[in-house]
């Protein structure tokens, strides 16, 4: 995984919920920004996806740039909150808004595109987990709040107190709700990602199309 850079190095920290993290600017207005944004339990999941993230790093002594790690973790949904839905898949919205706020930021583009492929890749850990540092980590932490994988590389007392202040408030029932309503509202963007199961399961008349028949009907002989 790669080295951060010294001008990626943030020096000041802080402890949240008994984790120690960077404090910055660019980390405090992330964290604003994702708040204003979304939902409470949306927010929470955020913000427990970033603190597992940076608990890994540590513990696995990974070098990353901090900030880039944030901003992933913190803002990797956007593209499910009512301010940045649109035509494209939701993971890319997102992508599309988190690098846009990584920018105004004053983040340089290489830094930018790392926010981008984390927010872009966050749900398909297959690829993400071979990215950098940044992407590879907020993938990990998102994971872990989502589906439980690698709880048991978090202390119990560390789980307790960030589930005492980020509680997760009915967050399965609450995610299911906002990925059926993609199904539902904008079936084309779900077809080639997660939210496809879904859309099969819970949502009435989803219908996606086979990838199977796009190869096979495709206008050639062969």
């Amino acid at each position: 995984m790669a080295i951060p850079s010294a001008a990626a190095t943030v020096s000041s920290t802080r402890v949240l919920a008994g984790v120690e993290v960077p404090d910055s600017e660019p980390v405090a207005r992330a964290i604003e920004f994702a708040h204003s944004h979304s939902q409470p339990w949306l927010f929470n999941h955020a913000m427990r996806s970033w603190l597992f993230a940076c608990v890994l790093a540590r513990a696995g002594n990974t070098a990353h740039d901090p900030e880039v790690l944030a901003i992933i973790t913190l803002l990797h949904d956007l593209g499910l909150t009512s301010s940045f839905q649109g035509e494209l898949r939701f993971e890319v919205e997102g992508a599309n808004a988190a690098r846009a706020f990584a920018r105004e930021q004053g983040l340089d583009e290489r830094r930018c595109q790392r926010v981008w492929d984390g927010v872009a890749l966050n749900s398909t850990p297959s690829i993400c987990l071979h990215k950098e540092a940044e992407p590879a980590l907020g993938v990990l932490g998102v994971g872990l709040d989502w589906g439980g994988w690698g709880i048991e590389k978090i202390p119990a007392d560390t789980m307790s107190g960030i589930l005492a202040s980020f509680p997760r408030l009915h967050m399965k029932h609450e995610f299911t709700e906002s990925i059926c309503m993609l199904c539902a509202s904008r079936p084309q963007t779900t077809y080639d990602n997660f939210a496809r199961d879904f859309g099969v399961r819970f949502v009435p008349g989803y219908r996606p199309p086979s990838l199977a028949d796009a190869l096979i009907d495709a206008p050639f002989e062969q």
